[in-house]
Parts: structure tokens; C-alpha cells; sequence
């Protein structure tokens, strides 16, 4: 299928066209030959006009902690409410044989099927920060074709993979019951960037989940979070809650909706939804050319041509790692200033 028959099939209409011209767009721009990308990023500015009007919602937790049902669960509730949902679920791919499972869409059994849904498995592909390298773009792809709640689901990760909350509306972090002493719940990291903790299996243990929740709600206040720092009373911004639920019961996801929905006519209100938009496409800009120069820095002839041999001299032991960095970039930096203007 041709980026041109890919675009007319994403927006026309919801079909099984539909369904699978979003997944082979996605496959398209992660792809990584070079004639591919020319193709993903027009297919990407074609779709651009058509994209942004979806709510964008970013889901974390520890593995084991239930994202998959909680995610199949709000899915079909959405649904129910008149909403069309896409998940994007990030699976880790292997140290080893750079392989990933790919297999979420396995524990999300009724919400694959359904008409309304749309659910992509990604590798992560050693990008760091629990997403994968072309995440944003397949967000934007789900929304040209029509969807108005997009998921992304991480992996399973820990402290530091904060990744999605650069590329989301919402940060929701999961929690379970038993997740730790005080002094865990205070930890900054992923914690600190969260607007919703969410205990899930509250059915398992109700009194652990009740803790869990007082600690939590406690840290938040402790640290201060992302409301305002001068006035923490301000009903002008938003300050991130603790709820519990079960989500293998399907109790409490309609609590954990109009959290999220209070969340989005707050921000809305005082501005801060676009300016967090905004920000968050201009770090999409730097990011993509950190990435684009780490390429062409693997790609340089006079990096390619002194490579072996400072490679060596850091394996010998005869050259220091930074020293060698530093005189690999300085070839590069050569190169780009003796380029013909």
C-alpha cells in the first residue's frame, strides 16, 4: 500500500480499511530505511491537520501491577460512554537478540475485538524511558484517523522512566498495595511527575490499599508536585490524587474517569493543557535531532576513519574513554565546518 493509499484509507472513515492503513502507517515510520522515513515524515505532515484533538493519557506502573486489565477495562467503559480508543503498549525488547514478545494485545481479549478500539504493540528497541522511538508519531496517527482517547501503556518500569509523561496530557502511575515503606512513597523520580497514582487490586487487601493511599496522598503534599508553589490551596491548579480500585472487578474505573476528566477541564481552563502541548512538541523537536546527529556522527567518514583505532586504544587501556569521545567529536565538528555552504 502507498503512503497515498495509507492516508486516504486513515481518514476515511472507521472500517477495517481504517484499521489496517493505521497499522501499516505505524510500521512505516518505524521503520528505519532511509527512503521509508522520507515517506513516514510526509505521510506525517499530510496528517498533521487532522491530528490533536484527541485526549492523550499515559499509563506507568511496576510490572505485575495490573496496566493491562485496568487499561482493557476504562477501554470498554470509554467505549460505552461514545468514545473511540486507541492503546499504544510498549514492550521491552531483549538485551540479548533485540527481540520483544509484542503480546499485551493477548491480555486485552475483549477490547481487541471491538470495532471501536485500536491496539499497537511497539517494541521499545532500547529506547530508554519505558517508550518506544516513534511513539509520538504513532499518537498522532491514531488521532488523524478519529480516535479521541489514546492510551499509551509503558513498560513495566521503575523510578526513572518518565518518558510518556513528556508526550501525554495526563500521567497516571499505578501503585499496588503493598508497594513500599514511607519512604518510598516520597522517592522523586516518577513519582513527583505523576497528576494520578492509582492503588489497583484494592480487592486483594482493602487496609494495605487504604495505607497506601493516606502515604501517598501525604507525599504528594510533601512534595509540592507540579501545582502552584506560592498558593498549594489554589483552585486554579491541579493537584495530583490518590484513588483505588480493582480492575479485574471493573470497580472504581468510573471514579478514575471523572478524575481525569476534572483534570482536563482544569488544565483547559487555566491554559496549561496548550502549553504543555506545546512544550512538549518543541522537546520532540530537540529530541529527534540529538538522534539525527547521532546518526550522522555514526555515519561520518572521518569518525568511520578513526573509529578503529580509538576503539582499540580504549580496549588497550592506552587511551581514556572521554579523551577518545572528544577527539571522535572533534572530527565530526571538523567535518561540518568545512561542508560547503
Amino acid at each position: 500500500m502507498s503512503p497515498e493509499a495509507v492516508q486516504a484509507g486513515l481518514l476515511g472513515g472507521e472500517s477495517l480499511q481504517q484499521r489496517r492503513a493505521i497499522a501499516k502507517a505505524i510500521t512505516l515510520l518505524e521503520s528505519t530505511r532511509v527512503d521509508h522515513r522520507a515517506q513516514g515524515d510526509a505521510l506525517l505532515t499530510a496528517l498533521l491537520p487532522h491530528t490533536g484533538k484527541s485526549f492523550r493519557l499515559g499509563i506507568s506502573g511496576v510490572p505485575g501491577v495490573g496496566k493491562s486489565t485496568f487499561i482493557e477495562a476504562l477501554g470498554l467503559y470509554l467505549i460505552g460512554q461514545g468514545h473511540r480508543v486507541a492503546v499504544l503498549t510498549i514492550d521491552p525488547s531483549s538485551s540479548v537478540s533485540g527481540g520483544s514478545i509484542l503480546g499485551d494485545k493477548t491480555r486485552m481479549e475483549h477490547l481487541s475485538m471491538h470495532e471501536k478500539a485500536f491496539i499497537r504493540p511497539s517494541p521499545s528497541s532500547g529506547t530508554l524511558g519505558g517508550v518506544a522511538e516513534k511513539t509520538r508519531e504513532a499518537i498522532l496517527v491514531c488521532e488523524a484517523a478519529g480516535y479521541d482517547i489514546v492510551i499509551v501503556e509503558t513498560v513495566g518500569v521503575g523510578q526513572s522512566e518518565t518518558a510518556v509523561q513528556g508526550m501525554t496530557d495526563m500521567f497516571v502511575l499505578m501503585q499496588l498495595p503493598n508497594a513500599g515503606d514511607d519512604l518510598q512513597a516520597i522517592k522523586k523520580g516518577v513519582m513527583e511527575l505523576a497528576d494520578l497514582v492509582v492503588i489497583n487490586k484494592a480487592d486483594i487487601d482493602a487496609d494495605a490499599a487504604t495505607r497506601a493511599q493516606a502515604q501517598i496522598t501525604s507525599s504528594l503534599r510533601l512534595l509540592g508536585m507540579h501545582g502552584n508553589p506560592n498558593d498549594p490551596h489554589s483552585d486554579k491548579h491541579w493537584a495530583p490524587k490518590v484513588i483505588s480500585l480493582s480492575a479485574l472487578l471493573g470497580q472504581g474505573v468510573d471514579t478514575f474517569w471523572n478524575a481525569v476528566c476534572e483534570f482536563q477541564t482544569l488544565q483547559t481552563a487555566n491554559g496549561l493543557f496548550s502549553q504543555r502541548r506545546q512544550n512538549q512538541s518543541l522537546a520532540w523537536m530537540w529530541e529527534r535531532i540529538d538522534a539525527g546527529l547521532k546518526q550522522a556522527f555514526k555515519q561520518s567518514g572521518p569518525v568511520q576513519a578513526l573509529l578503529p583505532q580509538h576503539t582499540q586504544a580504549v580496549l588497550s587501556g592506552s587511551l581514556a574513554a572521554s579523551t577518545a569521545a572528544r577527539n571522535l567529536l572533534s572530527a565530526l565538528e571538523f567535518t561540518a565546518q568545512a561542508a560547503p555552504k
